[in-house]
Formats: C-alpha cells, sequence, structure tokens
C-alpha cells in the first residue's frame, strides 16, 4: 500500500482593516505607508515603511481617517497628509459591491 502525496496549501497573509477591524487577505486591501516623505497610498504593498491597511470602502476610510489610521502608522497624520488621502479617499465608491 503506498500513500498519497500531501497536498500542501498556499499561505495566503491574512490583514485587519483599521477602518472595521475585518480581517481579509493581503490583496482585498488596501495599503497605506509612512515614509520619510509622509504617508500615502502604495498601490503595489511592496514599499518601505510601517503600512496600514484599509479597504476600498470609504466607509472604512472615514472611520480609519479618526484616528485609527494614524494609531496604526505610529505616526500623526499633517495637514498635506489628511488632504492626500481624502483625495484618494474621494475617489472611492461609497459602498463597495461584496462578492457573497
Amino acid at each position: 500500500m503506498t500513500k498519497k502525496p500531501v497536498q500542501r496549501v498556499k499561505h495566503i497573509p491574512q490583514r485587519t482593516c483599521v477602518g472595521c477591524r475585518e480581517v481579509l487577505p493581503k490583496r482585498q486591501m488596501l495599503r497605506i505607508v509612512r515614509t520619510g516623505e509622509g504617508v500615502r497610498v502604495d498601490p503595489t504593498g511592496n514599499l518601505a515603511g510601517r503600512g496600514a491597511y484599509l479597504h476600498d470602502r470609504r466607509s472604512c476610510w472615514v472611520r480609519g481617517m479618526k484616528g485609527a489610521l494614524a494609531h496604526a502608522l505610529k505616526a500623526e497624520l499633517t495637514a498635506e497628509d489628511r488632504a492626500h488621502l481624502e483625495e484618494f479617499m474621494n475617489t472611492l465608491p461609497l459602498e463597495a459591491e461584496t462578492g457573497a
């Protein structure tokens, strides 16, 4: 009797949205990163610096901007950072459609 080879399950990194605290795969979230130049959106997810994750829903961004995002990045958001993030936030849909 021969043993069947064990199928390995691919590891999928999980991240928590700082706005709503929901845990999802990393690829389904948007990364915000604190760099030397300030806070900005990281579309690739590979920029160096302290990062935090948010859904692509405006409601999560609104909650995150109230303080959770600054706490996760361990930095105070400057007026310029807030303006840049709010500009990006305004391009997001009010509520993203869920696949469920």
